[in-house]
Parts: C-alpha cells; sequence; structure tokens
C-alpha cells in the first residue's frame, strides 16, 4: 500500500521559539510531535535564502538551476530589475507534479512563491492568504477558486502585511492572522477529509507575516520596543503560533495512524539587522559605484503633501482613541490623497557607469553584481584576472568596515556566489553575498573605515523582524524513529524525500533524501532523545 504523507509548513517560523513554547506547553500539538517523532535542523540557501527558500524546497536544486532567487531579479542583457513571478520564472517543475504523473494524487495549499501547475493530479490552491502575493487567489482546478470563496470567504489579511501601525493596528493585525489561520484551518480540514491524496501539503503564511511586522513587540531588547505597548498588545508571535498550532492539532484529528505526518519551519525569524539601507551609498564611498544623474525636482503639490505627511502621522498617533474612532473612515481616503501613485525614490547609482552595483536580495545578504564586460551592456569589468582582483579587493574593503560607536565590524564576511551555485542560469544570481553582522538589530547606524569615510543613517521601514537561514522539522508515523537527526539538512533534500517516501525518484536534484524518512529501519543517523 502506497504511504500518505502529510507536511505542515510554518512559513518563517523560528525554530527556537516553536521548540521552547512548545517544551513549556504552549504549543501541545508540536510537543506530543517532538515527544514521539524525529526532530532535526534545517538550513535554508547560504547568502540567498529569503527569496530563494521556497523555489528550491520546490524544486530540490539550488538558484543557480532553477532561475529564482529574489522577488526582485535583473532583466539578463539589462540593468533593469523586475518582479519575479515565480510561477512563470522557475526552470524546473515543483516535485508534485512528478508524484502526480507517477499516479499519486496531491493536495498542495498555499505553499509559497508557487505557481498553479495545469493538469496537475490532484488539488492546489495558489496565495489562499499569502505573504506578500504575487498572483491573488488561483486554484487547479480553475474552478475550484469559486467553491472556495463561496464556502470559506477570504483571508482577512489583504495580500501585503506592511503598514506603519499604532497600537491599535498592531491589535487589528493580530486579530487578523489569527483568524486567518482558523479559517485556514476549516479549508484544510475540508481537504483533508477528502481521502483522495497521498501527498497533502498545507502551508501557514501568517507566521511570515506576523513575523516581520511584530518582532518589536515580542522582544524586550529591540530599538524600537515600547513596554506600554507591548502590555497592550501582548506578543502576537505567541498568539499566531499557538493559533498555528491548534490548526495543525485540527488536522491531526482528521488523519489515521498510518499518516507520516511532517512539521517543517523552513526559514527563520528574528530581530531585523545589517545596514542595508547604507549599501548603495557604501559602494559609491569606496568609489566602485558611480553616481546616478540627479532626479528633476517633484512638483510643487507633491512637495506639499511630502512636508504635511510626518506632521499629520504624529497628530494621528497622539490623538484620543475616540477621537480616532470617529474620524476612521476619512482617514484611508486622506492617506490615498497624501500618497498618490507616489514614484519610487531616485536611484543613488547608476549602474552602467559603475564598475559594480547592488541588486535585490535579502537584508541579511547584500547582493553585489559586477559589471561585467561580455554579460552586462555597458561592462566596465573585465572577465578572468580583474574579475578575481576586483573581487577580492572589494571583499577585504567591505571586511573593513565598522561600526564607529562601537567598534564592531558590520560585514562578517563575503560570499562567492560561484563558491556556492554552479547551474546554467547562474548569471541572474549576484556575484557577491555580503552578509551583515548580526550583533545587534538595526537602527540607527554610523559606520566607515579607513577607506569609507563616515555615513550614517537610520533604519525606518515597518518590518522590525526579518530572516535567519536555519530552520527545523519533525516528523512522526508509522516506523519512524524518536530521537534527533545527526546532521542538518537541506531545504533541497525535501523534495526528493516526499518523492522517494511515495515511491518515486526524483532525478537530477542537488538534495538527497533523507534517508532516516525514507527507509527508518535502515537508518543508523538517528540519537535516540
Amino acid at each position: 500500500m502506497t504511504r500518505r504523507v502529510a507536511l505542515f509548513a510554518i512559513d518563517a517560523g523560528n525554530r527556537f521559539l516553536l521548540e521552547e513554547w512548545a517544551r513549556e506547553g504552549h504549543l501541545p500539538n508540536l510537543r506530543g510531535l517532538l515527544a514521539r517523532g524525529l526532530k532535526g535542523r534545517t538550513m535554508s540557501l547560504p547568502g540567498l535564502f529569503t527569496g530563494a527558500t521556497w523555489p528550491a524546497f520546490q524544486t530540490g536544486v539550488n538558484p543557480a538551476r532553477n532561475g529564482v532567487f529574489s522577488w526582485m531579479q535583473i532583466v539578463p542583457g539589462t540593468y533593469e530589475e523586475r518582479r519575479c513571478l515565480t510561477g512563470e520564472a522557475l526552470k524546473r517543475e515543483p516535485f508534485w507534479n512528478h508524484l502526480g504523473r507517477a499516479g499519486r494524487r496531491v493536495t498542495v495549499l498555499d505553499i509559497p512563491l508557487s505557481g498553479v501547475s495545469t493538469g496537475l493530479n490532484g488539488v492546489q490552491l495558489v496565495e489562499w492568504g499569502a505573504h506578500d502575493a504575487q498572483y491573488g487567489f488561483r486554484t487547479w482546478p480553475p474552478q475550484l477558486a469559486r467553491e472556495v470563496e463561496s464556502r470559506f470567504g477570504r483571508h482577512p489579511m489583504p495580500s501585503s502585511c506592511n503598514a506603519d501601525r499604532d497600537t491599535a493596528g498592531y491589535i487589528d493585525l493580530r486579530d487578523r492572522l489569527v483568524a486567518g489561520v482558523r479559517k485556514r484551518s476549516q479549508v484544510m480540514q475540508h481537504f483533508l477529509r477528502k481521502n483522495d491524496w497521498h501527498f497533502f501539503a498545507q502551508a501557514f503564511s501568517e507566521s511570515h507575516c506576523v513575523g516581520h511586522q511584530c518582532w518589536h513587540l515580542h522582544d524586550p531588547a529591540h530599538p524600537r520596543h515600547d513596554a506600554a505597548q507591548a502590555r497592550a498588545v501582548g506578543d502576537p508571535i505567541f498568539d499566531v503560533y499557538r493559533a498555528i498550532d491548534a490548526a495543525i492539532g485540527d488536522a491531526l484529528g482528521c488523519l489515521d495512524d498510518e499518516t507520516t505526518v511532517v512539521v517543517l519551519a523552513s526559514h527563520g525569524m528574528g530581530y531585523k539587522y545589517g545596514p542595508q539601507v547604507l549599501v548603495d551609498r557604501i559602494l559609491l564611498g569606496l568609489g566602485v559605484a558611480a553616481p546616478a544623474p540627479a532626479a528633476p525636482p517633484a512638483p510643487p503639490m507633491q512637495r506639499r503633501r511630502d512636508a504635511l505627511d510626518p506632521l499629520l502621522t504624529w497628530g494621528w498617533q497622539h490623538m484620543p482613541k475616540a477621537l480616532q474612532t470617529l474620524l476612521g473612515p476619512v482617514r484611508a481616503p486622506l492617506r490615498d490623497w497624501m500618497l498618490p501613485d507616489r514614484p519610487a525614490p531616485p536611484p543613488l547609482v547608476d549602474p552602467a557607469a559603475s564598475l559594480c552595483f547592488r541588486v535585490e536580495n535579502n537584508h541579511a545578504h547584500a547582493g553585489l553584481r559586477v559589471n561585467l564586460i561580455g554579460r552586462e551592456p555597458r561592462g566596465r569589468v573585465a572577465p578572468g584576472a580583474e574579475y578575481e582582483a576586483f573581487c577580492e579587493t572589494l571583499a577585504r574593503d567591505l571586511g573593513d568596515i565598522v561600526d564607529l560607536d562601537t567598534g564592531k565590524r558590520v560585514v562578517s564576511r563575503v560570499l562567492r556566489t560561484d563558491d556556492l551555485y554552479r547551474g546554467e542560469h547562474r548569471d541572474v544570481l549576484p556575484d557577491l553575498l555580503v552578509e551583515w553582522s548580526d550583533y545587534a538589530p538595526i537602527s540607527r547606524i554610523r559606520i566607515g573605515s579607513p577607506r569609507l569615510p563616515e555615513i550614517s543613517g537610520e533604519y525606518k521601514f515597518c518590518r522590525t523582524g526579518d530572516h535567519f537561514p536555519g530552520g527545523m522539522f519533525v516528523a512522526a508515523g508509522p516506523g519512524l524513529p524518536t530521537g534527533t537527526l545527526d546532521r542538518t539538512v537541506s531545504i533541497m533534500d525535501f523534495a526528493p524525500t516526499f518523492c522517494a517516501m511515495l515511491g518515486v525518484d526524483l532525478p537530477d536534484v542537488d538534495g538527497v533524501p533523507i534517508e532516516a524518512l525514507v527507509a527508518p529501519a535502515s537508518s543508523n543517523a538517528v540519537a535516540r532523545a
């Protein structure tokens, strides 16, 4: 009889909080799985993990082979970056397509950064509630979308959770996310009870959103922590994790004892760190980037709006709650008038005139692309010895930069992409990955070095939490041992593992099956708990 495997993914869940709160009994369903199952550590893609995690999970190959590493990627042959829609950009199929063609029926619900698999042997929901959605709600088969929305409605959160919030706003965010988990649980149970699947997957994106927006409420040491606000709101991360644990309990109630259950916290979450906001100025200060031409001045009306915006924001934040409630209906139209199709800030760097330039990657690692002759339209650095010498010198200069208030180095290391990733789509990736030191959450920072004049800046964006690369998993089911896996597994290992568990070979991948899950009786790589 073919095994049945059910995956429950906690998107960007912090493994330390999950284990701590499970141990303390706050997450009873996860605690039960940890007590009777096989647990292990996971690691995402070095230097690229934020945007690369879920594409690598789906395909079992690294970003240089699947073609996706970030939400924005450079258009080959240009200096332009465009939004990367994973469903179109991914150069490898998700593993559930292989399962379907091998006769295994699948149910795949809301795996992040996935497109619709047309013709899938089973059911797929894409972005029924998603963090930073790419498409909006879609399904396979297409008519399923209408059925789901008529039965369950829409997710309570909009597709993006980014916003500056006051205390009432954080309470509303927490309540919407918890309500979203509970409604997602209803959707999940509906499909779990359809016993025509061999592989089932459900991802919870609410953990991703709450980690970005509410880390300062959870962490008293965070520069933006407000004790009075934290007392009023509580800890939204705790509340959302509790709701997810309850939803996993609901799911377990729909499964029989012969189903193998896997809970995966994909890539982690913690405080936001690193002077990412200063990268362009760092490159300019080191003399490896050229400044962009001056932008034309903003029109007079926009300048007046820009001057008025912070005053209105301050007034709203200090307004009595009763008056906020009274004026709430007119606030949104006013904000729309204040921020009408505002253009992006003008660039600081001209990539075509520079030796290297920044490309979108993640806030833990700056992605730098060398303006390479023969690859870029107006390349300035020759391949070979000149390229190698440039990268070596730049890495050394970046490593010398320190926080002028603490004396600590702000760069942990500079990774060379060519040392990490090989594949036919390597040229879409950055060349250098600047790994920031995580010694403190980012706030206002002054940096400099013998070669870099003092630069200062302040991080003001609404996200107070961001990604760390490590995660965890626990698996429980027939024949699986109890204990801890003796190695850290790659996020790329899960695609071939799930296929092998269901008797399907997934060829030509970078990941390797986790033997303790595929053939537990023959594995010795487990330390008993």
